[in-house]
């Protein structure tokens, strides 16, 4: 029924509670996030990246300038749409100074993330 989550490897459909996209440079970010099972102290999910179509159109109205833009993948198009069926999510447009204050956090933890790691490699050295 599913046939674009099975082309990803989601077998139970039944069993996503959720999802979360998020853009990040030239790919879009797809988390798929699982029911929790008795015990588990963590939620189980799966990630996965698409790179961004890349597109050129017209600007101006037809005097000959176009413009270099990228937009959602088509088969992360399809899946998201799955998802929507299943976890019936109701389209709600956040608060967009919380959208970009959650998006500020996350990169802050990315780059504190890397900083680390790159300063672990060179006490190595």
């Amino acid at each position: 029924m599913y046939k674009n989550l099975k082309s990803i490897g989601i077998t139970n459909p039944s069993e996503i509670e959720r999802y979360s996209l998020r853009q990040e440079a030239n790919s879009d970010t797809l988390k798929i996030y699982f029911h929790k099972e008795k015990g588990d102290f963590l939620t189980r999910s799966v990630k996965f990246k698409y790179p961004r179509q890349k597109k050129t159109v017209l600007v101006d109205g037809g005097r000959g300038t176009y413009k270099d833009t990228t937009e959602i993948n088509p088969n992360l198009r399809f899946i998201v749409e799955e998802l929507d069926k299943i976890t019936r999510r109701e389209q709600q447009e956040k608060d967009t100074k919380q959208q970009v204050l959650a998006e500020l956090k996350h990169l802050e933890k990315v780059v504190t993330n890397k900083i680390a790691e790159i300063e672990a490699k060179l006490e190595r050295l």
